[in-house]
């Protein structure tokens, strides 16, 4: 009796830590398992403090510093976005492109066009970049750890706490397999299998997408957080950093930020000297928000009637995005969607990746995909001057009269690794919900453009190999008409010309696309020292993908999510020495193990064990 007690309780227990963590995703009451995540409306009062940290954005890397640094101490996230676990186009793979084709206000996904005509996308929800994006998991180039001084034994501690919490092994589907193939034909070998880490070569790679096609966000590592110290408040739009500036340098004591009702409300740090605001907004968000916060260039803020806090050139200064360009894959075979599984780490300067199938569904029709999109017709009938977002979206409507043969097939991406071209960010208006006007200045340099057309023939051998024809049951087509259809398919507000299929320097500046891996604005050293403390200020902080001058590895959320474990470890030993003793390394270990019991349990047990402790899974 007593044995089978204990395995009522460990199944009770078992049934409850599923409750809690990443199955909640799917869940009526999801905030049942973050009871710490409400809305910034449920604040009674104007103001809340003594946080020991505020965090302003709950995005790739706010999230698992939140879950860190609450493991010690007082934390406040500030999240302008809702959450991603009752969103269904963010949850499941198969709605991916509807995300990003969303351009409403209440979107998880903010949409932008960059001034260089490029259709663009931030996150605007709990979880950030890792929200909306394609999933693919790969760690940095280990010289890149090196170059921005990163502590590789702490490095090597946070990769796994993220991996073993959201990370899973891709399916691997026919296309993915077919690509591979002709990825080793074209020479980009050897094949290292499947592995997190960068290595030269064709390579599978990790996934935030669980075998059911259910997205694993940053978000769910707030699950590793000590919810008696941690309070999350979404659509938490954070205005500016409150400083105070009696003293011999400004000091960040808070900050302003409105509900989803436009109430306003401020939030204030405590007394303690190392207490901090740090800002994770993502390269585009927090560049704006120090801007906003009267950090930047005198002259760019007096325009705005900004008060100056401190005056500093850089911010804003050195965005780059990774360009990317593709060559469409047409196919008599009706294909599965998949994301990025396989990539080609080349040594031109260039990676090679894949993805299919995002064009089938009646829904998908009527909407652009952000990332690519195979409709047959372009914007260059449109004069420069006359497209607006409202001629994108007119063109988008007009999808819907197109047959859907003609969306079948995928694409093959080929992405500049390190642009060495760059832009900057300034603010249109004072409004942070609006966004700022962004310049990457793509292939401005021209050794950016010379790695694109290095990786668009490689690209075309891989398309032109026997393993993608067979797979595709089409014709070796020559490079010409693969561009022509490419240019086709293209989404951008750049013009068109017609040498586009003749010149590969001038298919690459014509149909330039994102990938969404732009960086910078926050350079160390110019913006924030090594500890990634914003220079000129006390208790101001920026932790992510704004202090890069290049993208990590192929993908960079693997290194953000990281980056945020890390960035709190590091804080949390830097205060409190030895005393810290953070290793949530049992709690994961034993997390891992419960989900495999799940896992290997029938169908027809789960459904009884959850009728009979009546959980609400959805």
């Amino acid at each position: 009796m007593a044995s089978i007690g204990a395995l009522k309780f460990f199944l009770y227990s078992l049934l409850c830590l599923l409750n809690y963590l990443p199955l909640s995703q799917g869940k009526k009451n999801w905030n049942d398992g973050y009871p710490f995540i409400r809305r910034a409306s449920s604040l009674g009062s104007s103001s809340s403090g003594d946080y020991d940290y505020i965090i302003v954005g709950g995005g790739t890397a706010g999230c698992p510093l939140a879950a860190t640094l609450s493991q010690k101490f007082k934390v406040l996230v500030l999240e302008r976005g809702g959450v991603p676990f009752n969103n269904p186009n963010v949850s499941f793979l198969q709605n991916f492109h509807i995300t990003l084709a969303d351009t409403s206000p209440t979107s998880a996904s903010q949409y932008f066009i960059s001034t260089d005509g490029v259709l663009n996308a931030r996150g605007r929800v709990l979880g950030g970049g890792s929200s909306i994006n394609a999933g693919f998991y790969t760690r940095a180039n280990p010289r890149f750890i090196r170059k921005v001084g990163w502590d590789a034994k702490l490095v090597n501690e946070s990769y796994p706490w993220v991996e073993k919490q959201v990370v899973h092994r891709p399916k691997f589907s026919d296309w993915q397999r077919a690509v591979r193939d002709g990825l080793l034909d074209a020479g980009v070998s050897p094949f290292n299998g499947f592995t997190y880490d960068h290595k030269y070569g064709t390579k599978v790679g990790g996934t935030i997408f669980d075998r059911f096609g259910r997205r694993h966000t940053a978000a769910e590592l707030l699950a590793s957080g000590n919810p008696r110290k941690l309070t999350v408040f979404i659509h938490a739009t954070v205005q500016k950093i409150v400083f105070d500036t009696t003293g011999k340098r400004p000091k960040a004591i808070g900050v302003i930020f409105k509900d989803e009702n436009g109430k306003q409300h401020q939030a204030f740090l405590g007394t303690g000297r190392q207490s901090e605001v740090i800002v994770s907004s993502g390269a585009i968000g927090t560049p704006q928000l120090l801007l906003l916060s009267g950090i930047g260039p005198t002259e760019e803020l007096q325009k705005f009637n900004i008060p100056v806090v401190l005056d500093n050139e850089f911010v804003g200064k050195g965005m780059a995005d990774n360009p990317m360009n593709t060559i469409f894959v047409p196919s008599k075979r009706p294909v599965q969607q998949s994301l990025i599984e396989t990539v080609g780490i080349t040594n031109l300067g260039v990676y090679i990746e894949t993805s299919c199938g995002f064009g089938q569904s009646k829904d998908s029709i009527r909407c652009h995909h952000g990332l690519l999109s195979a409709e047959i017709g372009q914007l260059s009938t449109i004069p420069p001057k006359q497209r607006s977002r409202e001629a994108v979206e007119a063109f988008v409507k007009s999808k819907k009269d197109i047959p859907i043969e003609a969306f079948r097939g995928g694409f093959i991406l080929s992405k500049v690794a390190n642009p060495w071209s760059t832009g900057e960010l300034k603010l249109i208006n004072t409004n942070v919900e609006d966004n700022p006007a962004v310049t990457f200045n793509y292939f401005s340099h021209p050794y950016d453009l010379k790695r694109c057309v290095e990786g668009i023939r490689l690209a075309i051998k891989v398309v032109q190999s026997q393993h993608v024809t067979n797979y595709t049951m089409c014709d070796r087509e020559t490079a010409e008409k693969m561009l022509n259809l490419t240019v086709k398919a293209n989404i951008n507000l750049i013009p068109k010309h017609a040498n586009d299929t003749k010149s590969l320097e001038q298919f690459c500046r014509d149909t330039v696309i994102t990938i969404w891996h732009y960086h910078g604005g926050c350079h160390v050293g110019k913006v924030v020292n090594s500890e990634y403390k914003v220079l000129g200020v006390d208790r101001l902080r920026v932790v992510d993908g704004s202090t890069f001058t290049e993208s990590p590895g192929t993908n960079p959320q693997a290194t953000v999510m990281m980056m945020g474990r890390y960035m709190g470890l590091k804080i949390l030993r830097d205060r409190l020495g030895k005393l810290a003793g953070v290793d949530s390394s049992i709690t994961v270990s034993f997390i891992t193990t419960v989900q495999r019991l799940w896992k290997r349990i029938s169908k027809t047990v789960k459904r009884k064990l959850i009728s009979g402790f009546n959980f609400p899974f959805y």
